[in-house]
């Protein structure tokens, strides 16, 4: 920002913001160098109104990540619709329709583009009226504001799953210690697509360091209000989001995650040979550089296309065969290291019994006789004789 809180003081009256999804962060300096300068946010594809949608910031709005885009303006509807064209509950992100008499006819020489774009409204009663398909994404707040969460096109495939990017970075930026979020799908190393999530965090005012959350507190904040397939494997903490020259978050500039361990806890080395296999195959699985015994599987970016592939491996290196549910109850290797040991100790002495049931089997009836007394004998044993 170029002009000082005094120039800003005496800049305007009202300042109309538009463009770029705006956050309540920008608006900061606005409410307390001019705090009698009027804030409104403004939305509008140019195919409809430039305006067609507005919210007026209540002087004393203290609030953080995206600011509401309102109301729609006199003589123009709008409405969320889900993927079969059907409105959706308050709450529920949808994509973004305009209807009225703002909408405009189509595009000049593009037939294709216009059939696209522009719909027949089924819920006017004018004859030949259009809804505009933005391709954003949107949802209603209980009170009858709109929320802008993104873009459709910003909607990708994550094992299986259609996941709405946007509607992620809304929660995250929901979280009081978290500024800006940006979430994407990476497909690093020639491994399975991943969705990963750039943070910056709230700074901690005073000259106070900031303090991130960290990645166990950023998963059971998500896991409250999102399933489990929209949980991000990855978090990257920022200074700042790398923007185009037009002020526009540069989605190809951020970063590939490096492979280190996140802010989990205090690390907690391998104590046991069983531990430090865990460790190394844990960490080959999830792609980072180094696995504590007591880290979360989840945590470091696991989820249940992974777990299938570390228990294969568990199975080759151990000789275990665990069922998916195991993982899910033993989440760290500590954990995880008990649990095998005991399946060991079991199909040792599960094999220890078949060797003596063979051997009873060859046995004479003089010698089935005096063994019955024997009361050192396994029950299984004894039962077989």
């Amino acid at each position: 920002l170029q002009l000082s809180p005094q120039e800003a003081a005496r800049a305007a009256h009202a300042f109309i913001i538009g463009g770029e999804n705006l956050l309540a962060e920008s608006l900061s300096f606005w409410q307390e160098a001019a705090p009698h300068t009027a804030l409104v946010n403004e939305y509008g594809p140019t195919e409809t109104v430039v305006g067609c949608c507005v919210y007026s910031v209540p002087p004393d709005e203290r609030r953080s990540g995206s600011v509401p885009i309102g109301r729609p303006i006199f003589n123009t509807q709008l409405y969320i619709l889900d993927r079969h064209l059907q409105p959706v509950p308050v709450g529920v992100v949808g994509e973004l329709f305009i209807g009225g008499v703002g909408v405009a006819r189509g595009y000049l020489n593009r037939p294709d583009l216009t059939a696209e774009r522009f719909l027949p409204d089924p819920f006017s009663r004018v004859p030949g009226a259009r809804l505009y398909r933005t391709g954003d994404l949107a949802r209603f707040l209980p009170d009858g504001r709109i929320e802008f969460l993104g873009r459709t096109d910003h909607q990708v495939k994550v094992r299986g799953f259609r996941v709405e990017l946007g509607e992620i970075e809304a929660v995250l930026e929901g979280h009081p210690r978290l500024q800006r979020a940006v979430v994407v799908a990476r497909q690093d190393g020639g491994g399975p697509q991943r969705l990963v999530a750039y943070l910056v965090p709230e700074p901690a005012g005073d000259g106070a360091e900031a303090q991130p959350p960290t990645v166990g507190e950023l998963r059971r904040f998500l896991k409250a209000k999102l399933p489990d397939y929209m949980i991000p494997s990855a978090f990257v903490f920022l200074e700042a989001l790398p923007l185009t020259p037009n002020g526009k978050v540069d989605r190809k500039a951020l970063p590939a995650p490096d492979g280190a361990r996140p802010t989990l806890g205090a690390y907690a080395p391998p104590r046991t040979p069983v531990e430090a296999s865990l460790t190394q195959l844990w960490a080959e699985v999830l792609g980072v550089e180094r696995v504590g015994i007591y880290d979360n599987f989840f945590d470091l970016g696991g989820h249940s296309l992974l777990a299938t592939q570390l228990l294969s491996r568990i199975r080759e290196t151990f000789g275990v065969d665990l069922p998916l549910r195991r993982l899910f109850e033993a989440t760290t290797v500590a954990d995880l290291a008990l649990l095998i040991a005991q399946e060991q100790a079991e199909q040792e002495d599960e094999e220890q019994i078949a060797q003596l049931l063979a051997e009873l089997e060859a046995l004479s009836d003089d010698d089935v006789e005096r063994l019955l007394a024997d009361e050192t004998l396994p029950q299984e044993a004894l039962d077989s004789l």
